[in-house]
């Protein structure tokens, strides 16, 4: 039997879309999940990592280098300051372009000198740190974590964490009055002022997986998914229907871009009704899980206000 695993947005995506809501209603409500995200790349990849190297991962979808080495994601970030300390409040910054990406990471390259690190611009917003192979990255907070939390509390801690958080007050006292910022905030936009270190690891020996292809625009999925030999899809509907591989596949909804999921109801019907899949399993972001099947298209007696969404 062949599934769709589908990762979605907080189930409050649907809540003002009764027909997607007694769609769903018609199927099974599985147990919810924490870190539902985490829980699913756990569940359909298998690699002996301990966690997921998202640096590492991130980089060998854009190159093949990536092995060898140990990798930290470092991504241009927003802090602001308050009278209390300063909180972490966008990560990535949007809207950088590949230009000022460049002249960014070129200022701060010296700051890694001294751990004869490279700093790489692997996407405009999305940037990474190649260490040597036997150095030790130290416990970071993925940035989703990080978001609106006092500085204090997510910075890396400890003998490992010092190297890492004297380079993130030496980032910030060099963005500060950097010429690409001040380009940024003429124009009314978010200055980076801050790298935000997470992801840290090395690149798996192997991946395994059972799906067939994932459809996603994430670097960390997407490299899982190279490592896999799975195919690499955008997630969009004409993606989808040209890969008539059978077996599972993953389409990815819950990235920026595709917050409005309402318009996947009808290929979700038509899949499961013309048997495009066996299956189809909904993970939200918020942790509740959901499982259709063909069969569940009889269960008209269902009303909307027996889903169980809170």
């Amino acid at each position: 039997m062949s599934t769709l695993h589908v990762l979605m947005p907080p189930l409050s995506c649907i809540n003002d879309v009764p027909a997607f809501q007694h769609w769903l209603g018609r199927g099974d409500r599985l147990p919810d999940i924490q870190k539902a995200r985490v829980a699913v790349l756990r569940e359909r990849f298998q690699f002996t990592a301990g966690q997921i190297p998202a640096a590492a991962l991130r980089h060998h979808c854009h190159a093949s280098d990536a092995a060898n080495d140990t990798w930290v994601c470092a991504d241009p970030a927003y802090v602001r300051s308050e009278a209390t300390g300063a909180r972490l409040l966008a990560c990535p910054v949007d809207g950088l372009s590949g230009a000022d990406a460049d002249e960014l990471a070129a200022a701060l390259q010296p700051l890694f000198d001294d751990m004869e690190a490279a700093l790489l611009v692997d996407a405009p917003s999305a940037w990474s740190v190649r260490l040597a192979s036997d150095t030790q990255a130290a416990d970071f907070t993925d940035a989703g974590e990080a978001l609106g939390a006092s500085l204090i509390d997510v910075l890396p801690e400890g003998d490992a964490g010092r190297a890492w958080r004297r380079l993130f007050n030496d980032a910030q006292i060099l963005l500060h009055a950097h010429p690409v910022n001040t380009r940024r905030v003429a124009a009314g936009k978010v200055p980076v002022n801050a790298l935000w270190f997470w992801g840290g690891g090395r690149l798996p020996d192997s991946v395994e997986t059972g799906l067939q292809c994932v459809a996603s625009t994430d670097d960390v999925l997407r490299g899982l998914a190279r490592m896999a030999g799975a195919v690499r899809l955008e997630p969009s509907r004409e993606a989808m229907e040209t890969a008539r591989e059978s077996g599972d596949a993953l389409l990815d909804l819950d990235m920026p871009g595709h917050k409005d999921v309402t318009g996947w109801l009808a290929p979700f019907e038509y899949w499961l009704r013309e048997h495009r899949f066996d299956g189809i399993t909904l993970v939200f972001a918020s942790g509740e899980r959901f499982r259709l099947r063909h069969a569940h298209r009889l269960r008209f007696w269902v009303r909307r206000r027996d889903l169980p969404i809170s």
